[in-house]
């Protein structure tokens, strides 16, 4: 049955959709992007700050293998709730996890007494082993975000009929976007004040994540008492136990049917067990048939034509854009004397966290409208090289390091742009390559691989720009555009997919 209005208790999506969105982003861009900033100011040097953030793309790129389990355990809304409320505690705790002679507790404990406060950890680079328990929690964040992306997606489908789940597609995109820019944006800034403020680093980050921590909480608060709860939303397991008893072709024993409908939406199938020990057995068997649907999932996505050119696509598209994000915002944060820009913190966060999210968007709304006039694969080239070549601006900018904060900040527009531009080609190619059986599910899998795209490059980023330097690096990432470039000639797309089709008066295709 779908989840429409005579599956859920009556609430408007407006109330809920917007939130569960924005707080879907928070802690994604917390845990990818400002934990590089933040380990950045506290001292850890760039080698360790890429490999370890670079660790925290796991849970995303593993997130194909437990997804059937949030299918199979507790109701989706259940998992979303559970997840946040999970993701509130991580970041207090994480608040008060951050090394410094001063942090938050005695912040706490001598609010009174400014004087005491310590200027935190240096600057010189600090060993990773004062950060272990911090990159514990953000691990733990991490698995927690990329949970909550699976129930709340699935719970988005099960609230909403198709004709809401048109409408809202849209709104849902929009207030992640703005979670960008408040984290990416709004929390550094706030940080970056904190700092010049309190003049102590580490307690300017304590406090940014406490806040954050009591926002989080408060989201969560609100979503227990707001999101529906949709006659749907039940486990797997649950659901299938709602079973017929039918006799045999022959007249015999009974047999129980017990339908399995596929995670994709594709046809039911039916297996019979004896009625004898119901509950456990039947249990049992619909544990063995998910896992079988999982395995063939999987089977099926490796016997699709031109798997591995795909795969190579998936892996290098994004090459020279995956080195570049974890160093980004080191290089502007680093002094000028060590080859980097020698922007504030609360610079950087309005530079590249909230002009260049905004680039980011409008290349890909500009990118959007582009790929339905022309189609995927006249889209292709002008997307490829609009992705790769802009990343050249990095290396104009570590050769003449400009004071300048109008040529910085153009740069960084530029080359957001370019990359929200182009990167409408790479989700095009995923769904286009998802075609066919398990659409859903080998979509999925591709987004898996999106991220291994940018967690494998990305862990030696930081260790190979300390051996190049800025230049020596950036010069590397415009060499990488040649995979991108590579690739783009050698991957197959179908002339015709991602067109808008004219129709005429009467519906038929002009």
């Amino acid at each position: 049955m779908d989840g429409g209005n005579h599956n859920r208790l009556k609430s408007t999506p407006w109330l809920w959709i917007p939130t569960l969105y924005f707080a879907e982003g928070i802690p994604y861009f917390i845990v990818n992007v400002i934990s590089v900033i933040m380990f950045k100011r506290l001292g850890m040097g760039n080698g360790d700050i890429a490999m370890y953030t670079g660790l925290l793309y796991l849970p995303w790129v593993i997130k194909p293998l437990w997804s059937p389990f949030v299918d199979i355990i507790r109701t989706k809304r259940w998992w979303v709730v559970t997840m946040q409320v999970l993701m509130s505690s991580a970041f207090a705790a994480a608040a008060f996890s951050i090394p410094g002679q001063a942090s938050l507790s005695d912040f706490i404990r001598t609010a009174a007494m400014p004087s005491e406060a310590a200027s935190g950890v240096s600057q010189a680079s600090a060993p990773v082993s004062l950060f272990v328990l911090t990159l514990v929690i953000f691990w733990i964040t991490a698995f927690a975000s990329a949970t909550h992306d699976i129930a709340a997606d699935g719970f988005y489908m099960l609230a909403l009929d198709k004709g809401e789940q048109s409408f809202f597609v849209g709104i849902r995109s929009t207030f992640y976007r703005l979670s960008s820019v408040f984290g990416q944006g709004v929390l550094v800034v706030a940080a970056g004040l904190l700092e010049t403020r309190l003049e102590n680093i580490p307690l300017a980050w304590s406090l940014t994540l406490l806040a954050c921590a009591l926002l989080f909480a408060a989201l969560t608060f609100y979503h227990i008492f707001v999101l529906p709860r949709p006659v749907s939303d039940v486990p797997a397991v649950a659901e299938n136990k709602d079973c017929e008893l039918q006799k045999t072709p022959s007249g015999g024993n009974h047999v129980r049917q017990c339908l399995h409908s596929r995670r994709d939406g594709g046809s039911l199938e039916m297996a019979s067990d004896g009625c004898g020990g119901a509950g456990s057995r039947t249990d049992e068997y619909i544990f063995s048939g998910i896992v079988r649907e999982f395995g063939k999932t999987f089977a099926t996505f490796f016997r699709k034509r031109h798997v591995w050119m795909a795969i190579v696509f998936m892996l290098l598209y994004r090459l020279p854009e995956a080195f570049l994000v974890k160093m980004l915002n080191p290089f502007l944060l680093d002094p000028v004397s060590e080859g980097g820009l020698g922007l504030s913190t609360e610079t950087v966060g309005i530079v590249y966290g909230t002009a260049g999210v905004i680039a980011l968007t409008l290349g890909g709304i500009v990118g959007g409208m582009a790929a339905s006039r022309w189609g995927l694969k006249r889209s292709m080239w002008p997307m490829a090289l609009s992705l790769a070549l802009p990343c050249l601006v990095f290396l104009y900018l570590a050769v003449a390091q400009p004071s300048d904060i109008w040529i910085i900040s153009s740069c960084v527009v530029f080359d957001q742009f370019g990359y929200g531009f182009g990167f409408t080609a790479y989700m095009l190619y995923m769904m286009y390559f998802a075609e066919g059986e398990f659409k859903t599910s080998h979509y999925s899998i591709c987004t898996a691989f999106m991220a291994l795209s940018m967690m494998l490059p990305g862990m030696v980023a930081g260790y190979l720009q300390e051996w190049l330097g800025y230049v020596g690096f950036f010069w590397m990432v415009a060499v990488c555009c040649m995979a991108t470039v590579g690739v783009t000639l050698f991957v197959k797309v179908d002339p015709e997919y991602g067109v808008r089709k004219a129709v005429h008066d009467d519906g038929t295709e002009k």
